[in-house]
């Protein structure tokens, strides 16, 4: 009983810590964030995005079984799978990619779409709630926890209040959808609804205790104030983007070890795939130095 009693005691103390370096909006989030970790040491696992090769993937010089060997080459720890890149959402072809990461040893960190929740119209929420579970569906079979999802933008004339509200509305029944499923939706800041961290937040509060809802928190999608934004999102973040820069174009250099240390701060305990958008570039050459990037980072902050 004594163990017990530590053990309650310890995630009490632990959850108080974490909040009160926080706003009043994301203590609640901190709280029963504390509750499902053991400990406050961060775990980081390198990787990327199918996105950073989506050149190759869309001209047909890459298939998305090459791309998840990249992984391999890249000595990165596994990657997420961007589903625009996908030959087909049938079984077949998904359990295909899910063995050829199993025997290479490469982990599926998660799946990503576009999609947009942030709709009045009952019909049209009914279709994106439609589309979202096949792409849950999609998550589990290639034996993935997590899919990213996008807020969308807010209807002509809308305040932000009704957006958050009707993102909560359509993300209710697809987050107990999800959980039956074993999958978590990450909700990424993405210009729209989520473009201030402040409305992803509200989003997360208002959908109560699901544990299969979290902030998939896109470093360099933030506008401004990007250290500040990322902190109040720490406390249900379940996937990371991460990338060298930040904002509007032109974009600013984004201090990454700043970043870095945001997320060790925060306990968190995930992946930090990097995602690279540049088009101007050469992906099979940039994309590697991104992620030596991410490793040593990683290697630097993480207990792992």
């Amino acid at each position: 009983m004594t163990q017990i009693v530590e053990r309650r005691g310890f995630l009490k103390s632990a959850g108080a810590a974490v909040a009160g370096s926080l706003s009043l909006d994301v203590r609640a989030g901190a709280q029963s964030a504390a509750k499902e970790s053991k400990s406050a040491s961060p775990r980081f696992f390198s990787g990327c995005c199918g996105y950073s090769y989506r050149k190759l993937l869309v001209d047909g010089s890459m298939s998305m079984e090459e791309f998840i060997l990249k992984a391999v080459e890249l000595e990165i720890d596994g990657v997420d799978i961007t589903a625009y890149y996908l030959d087909s959402t049938e079984a077949p072809y998904l359990l295909g990619l899910r063995r050829v990461a199993f025997r290479n040893g490469v982990l599926l960190s998660g799946a990503a779409i576009n999609s947009n929740m942030c709709l009045n119209d009952p019909q049209e929420r009914a279709w994106e709630i439609k589309k979202v579970k096949k792409y849950i569906d999609v998550t589990e079979t290639l034996g993935a926890s997590h899919l990213r999802v996008f807020g969308g933008d807010v209807p002509l004339g809308a305040p932000d209040p009704q957006g958050v509200q009707y993102v909560i509305e359509t993300m209710k029944p697809l987050c107990e959808y999800a959980g039956e499923k074993g999958v978590t939706l990450g909700i990424e800041n993405h210009g729209g609804i989520t473009l201030k961290a402040y409305n992803i937040v509200q989003i997360m509060k208002g959908l109560g205790n699901t544990r299969y809802a979290g902030i998939n928190v896109d470093v360099g999608n933030f506008r401004e104030d990007p250290y500040e934004q990322i902190e109040m999102c720490m406390p249900y973040a379940t996937h990371a983007h991460i990338k060298p820069t930040y904002g509007h174009y032109p974009r600013k250099t984004l201090d990454l070890d700043r970043v870095f240390q945001i997320f060790a701060k925060a306990g968190y305990k995930g992946f930090m795939s990097v995602e690279y958008e540049t088009d101007e570039d050469e992906p099979l050459t940039e994309v590697r130095k991104q992620t030596d990037v991410v490793k040593a980072l990683c290697k630097k902050y993480s207990t792992v």
